[in-house]
């Protein structure tokens, strides 16, 4: 892998962190219910995952589904959850938030990142439904934020990256873009080269049984059918490797 790429695998387990881990990725993003697009893990998730790796982690502040313009009761339970989040051990939060007008609320996450401090802060992919595109980039600098989560305004980082490589050489030192959207071992290499991107988030999660079928009249067959998302560290260490031929 080229060295100055680092790779942050979303989790939203004890299990897939770890494998996360041996797997070599730089960091995770700890979430729940990813199939939302994540929402703020549980204290007893955070502090496990916490003993269990020894790489970065960082937790997702995102108090329920479905946008980012939050009432001040969602916007005090946000800030309980970064104070909580530090205290556990996290090393970075990722948050935002916006106006009710789709525009960057800059006063707001300021705020928010303030009470971070000194832990890491991305401002994650509000950034890509924000609607005061061009001025974007330097609100978030203006928040405090020192990471950007984006796919670049697109549906997948591929298709947005002309915008990837363009903020990248407008962020310069200042801010650091990382590529999310649907990247995947097959196109990670070519986002690379294509972007500049020096930092990628990538959602490696495979369905797995949840339950090994056993003999036992007292459990509905309907639960063996039943799976769950896991993180492999076979699927990290393949991205990873994928990643290389972007040299």
């Amino acid at each position: 892998m080229p060295s100055f790429i680092q790779l942050e695998v979303a989790v939203e387990s004890v299990e897939s962190a770890h494998a996360a881990e041996q797997g070599g990725a730089t960091r995770v993003e700890l979430c729940s219910a990813l199939d939302v697009g994540g929402l703020t893990p549980s204290a007893g998730l955070i502090a496990m995952v916490r003993r269990r790796i020894q790489i970065p982690l960082h937790v997702l502040i995102r108090p329920r589904a479905g946008g980012f313009f939050y009432s001040d009761d969602e916007f005090d339970v946000m800030r309980r959850d970064i104070l909580l989040a530090r205290q556990l051990g996290a090393n970075g939060v990722a948050l935002a938030v916006l106006e009710a007008n789709g525009n960057i609320d800059v006063d707001r996450t300021h705020v928010l990142v303030e009470s971070a401090t000194p832990m890491q802060v991305t401002f994650h992919r509000a950034f890509d439904v924000a609607r005061n595109r061009e001025l974007a980039l330097p609100l978030v600098f203006a928040t405090g934020a020192t990471r950007i989560l984006t796919s670049g305004w697109a549906a997948t980082a591929l298709e947005g990256a002309p915008v990837l490589k363009k903020l990248v050489a407008a962020a310069g030192p200042d801010i650091s873009i990382m590529a999310a959207g649907k990247v995947r071992a097959d196109n990670v290499a070519a986002l690379i080269r294509s972007t500049g991107v020096r930092e990628v988030h990538a959602n490696l999660a495979t369905d797995r049984p949840m339950l090994t079928r056993q003999d036992s009249d007292a459990i509905p067959p309907d639960l063996f059918n039943e799976l769950q998302k896991g993180v492999s560290a076979e699927s990290v260490a393949a991205f990873l490797e994928a990643a290389t031929s972007a040299d």
